[in-house]
């Protein structure tokens, strides 16, 4: 499509809204704040080395910890200050959460506070930040509870506690050889690419849908010892290709990036995996609900795809804490689906392995 007949994402929004002629503008002007913190965002990101963010946050002091225990990265820290700062001023929102904040952040009393709360991780990925690979942000927005809006106060850690199939909005910014916007507003999943010349998002991949079968899977299968019998079940039979019961081959992937990892997805396919495991029992997951699985799920599920925590939807998960973890499986419908499958049926013994199964060296 030549460029002049591409739809901005300023646009798009507004075409959006006019399904709702009631709408204040409020939810489109949050979009696009999230999107200048993005274009920000991969703008320090391309400058990498040249713009002196790489390594870990306060190096000097052997690099500080955020709230996951995990060691921030500079870009992590900046990536952070960026979306505060790019929406916390305008009016549409009542308060916002953070992976890399312990507490939900309060809106400043020197602006007016909205309706809408802003769930993000800034910087997905971020250990891909010192060896250029692909990153991404991850963004969920979810309607503020209505006490919260109409005494003004400020929000709490419960106000955030809403299940995926809330949210109003969900999207990701992938920050790769080109920068993209992916968003749904609940009415399936549309793409915009950055064009550098404009500096505009513009609609390049409208109505995404992920294919229902796939021959791709990523997970990582150095946690293979602590997996669950149902996923080590389902990533045997992919491992075993056309001999085995699946009677097909498979590819394995693994970015280590979720928002690469899912926009590889919604391209062509495929079944991402982080589920549940032993390696730490006192965590139900590795990935976070709120503004990880959630979003991502949202993403998919619109786009005709399954969001799971291998046995359950994600989307229907009523969350527990604010930086809650949870097991995560999404991607291809039949795929998950099957993994699902998996989970509920009896547990196999011990004989039932590879070896017994059709084309195996004990059956005809």
């Amino acid at each position: 499509m030549p460029l002049t007949q591409r739809s901005t994402l300023t646009q798009f929004l507004i075409e959006e809204r006019r399904r709702f002629p009631s709408a204040s503008g409020d939810f489109n002007a949050l979009i696009l704040d999230v999107a200048i913190a993005c274009k920000a965002i991969a703008r320090a990101v391309a400058l990498g080395a040249l713009g002196g963010v790489l390594g870990n946050h306060a190096e000097d002091e052997g690099g500080s910890v955020n709230v996951q225990g995990e060691t921030q990265k500079k870009l992590d820290v900046l990536s952070n200050k960026v979306f505060i700062r790019r929406t916390e001023w305008a009016g549409n929102l009542a308060g916002m959460a953070s992976e890399e904040m312990e507490l939900p952040y309060q809106i400043a009393a020197q602006y007016p506070r909205g309706k809408y709360l802003l769930v993000f991780d800034p910087l997905d990925g971020s250990s891909n930040i010192d060896v250029n690979v692909s990153v991404g942000s991850i963004f969920s927005v979810l309607r503020a509870p209505q006490a919260v809006i109409d005494a003004g106060r400020d929000v709490t850690e419960a106000d955030f506690l809403q299940s995926g199939s809330m949210q109003v909005a969900a999207g990701y910014a992938l920050y790769g050889p080109t920068t993209m916007l992916v968003i749904t507003v609940g009415d399936g999943v549309n793409g915009f690419t950055l064009d550098p010349n404009l500096g505009e998002f513009m609609l390049t991949h409208p109505q995404i849908r992920i294919p229902p079968d796939t021959q791709e899977f990523a997970i990582n299968v150095s946690n293979s010892r602590f997996w669950q019998a149902p996923v080590k079940r389902y990533v045997d039979e992919c491992l075993a290709g056309k001999t085995g019961p699946r009677g097909k081959d498979f590819n394995m992937r693994w970015i280590a990036s979720m928002v690469a990892e899912a926009h590889r997805i919604l391209m062509r396919g495929g079944i991402f995996m982080y589920p549940r495991d032993t390696k730490d029992a006192a965590k139900s997951g590795r990935l976070r609900l709120l503004y990880e699985a959630n979003p991502v799920g949202m993403i998919v599920e619109q786009a005709g795809g399954r969001a799971s925590t291998g046995e359950v939807p994600v989307l229907g998960v009523q969350p527990s804490a604010l930086h809650q973890r949870i097991g995560l499986v999404f991607g291809s419908k039949n795929e998950v689906e099957r993994i699902e499958r998996y989970h509920a049926e009896p547990a196999r013994s011990d004989t039932d392995n590879p070896l017994f199964f059709e084309r195996s060296l004990f059956r005809n």
